[in-house]
């Protein structure tokens, strides 16, 4: 009789421990009974939120979803505009799951693969909008415009998933890799001759200049030379008149002093020779003087 009590506590412990779960903060359950959603007289999926909630023990299975608001955020993806113009867009997508018993059996309750199926349909949406719309109305007005349709697009063909879509962005456009590097080479080659005829101006100006300031330094060489001249040639003139006054004055001593100075400049060097002959007029005052 107390095996038989202890076996029936066991039973009872395990039956309590077996219908009750524990949904966490954030997250959101529904259950299944018999491989089959357990639904309410309404017919619509019973969801279990956060807190200790109760189950059929044994023969029911617990699904939790988490519930808050999701990003998806992939890689980005090609479209072609209505010029036949390929782009890279960069877009994110925010959203949440609503109906959780459609997203189960729809989606498998895998983020992941939900995920898959809501980048399809938001990329379906977002090629139908790119595709008729150029590439200067999709940079320049209609941005807001596009992401607007492609949100409600995506709404309404996420709505099957269980899905919500909060929110469709795009975050960047760009041209293809080998557009751009077509782009910057011509863009560069461009600049390259802009430079380019920027610089043989510049050297045109510039030998323009130069010329210009050679011909006024000649001009001003040749006044400084001429006017060099006509002082130095006054010099001379006044420096002769001195002479001259100086010799008219006394001529014996006039000459005596230019002696001396002569004497003096010859002698100067005691290297040089001299071959003169005895009687010549240059000896004249050291005769004298040899006389005296």
């Amino acid at each position: 009789m107390k095996n038989f009590s202890l076996v029936i506590l066991l039973a009872a412990i395990v039956m309590s421990f077996s219908s009750v779960f524990v949904v966490p903060e954030g997250q959101k359950a529904i259950v299944m009974l018999f491989s089959k959603v357990q639904k309410d007289s309404d017919d619509q999926a019973i969801v279990y939120g956060p807190g200790l909630q109760f189950k059929v023990p044994f023969f029911s299975q617990v699904r939790r979803i988490d519930a808050r608001i999701q990003t998806l955020d992939g890689a980005p993806d090609r479209f072609v505009t209505s010029e036949k113009k390929d782009l890279i867009v960069d877009s994110f997508v925010k959203w949440r799951v609503n109906d959780f018993s459609a997203f189960y059996l729809r989606a498998r309750g895998d983020k992941q693969y939900a995920e898959t199926l809501l980048k399809q349909k938001v990329n379906n949406g977002l090629r139908t909008n790119f595709g008729t719309r150029t590439i200067r109305e999709i940079v320049s007005g209609e941005r807001s415009e596009l992401m607007e349709e492609a949100l409600v697009q995506a709404s309404e063909s996420a709505r099957e998933l269980g899905i919500e879509v909060l929110d469709v962005r795009v975050k960047q456009i760009n041209l293809p890799q080998e557009v751009s590097s077509s782009i910057y080479q011509r863009m560069r080659a461009e600049r390259t001759a802009v430079a380019k005829e920027h610089r043989s101006e510049g050297q045109e100006k510039a030998e323009t200049i130069r010329a210009g300031v050679d011909r006024r330094v000649t001009v001003m060489l040749a006044d400084a030379e001429r006017n060099a001249r006509s002082v130095r040639g006054q010099g001379d003139a006044d420096a002769a008149g001195i002479y001259a006054n100086a010799y008219n004055k006394d001529p014996e001593f006039f000459s005596f002093v230019r002696s001396l100075e002569a004497y003096k400049k010859t002698f100067k060097d005691k290297q040089d020779v001299m071959v003169l002959s005895p009687d010549s007029d240059f000896f004249q005052y050291m005769k004298g003087a040899k006389a005296q």
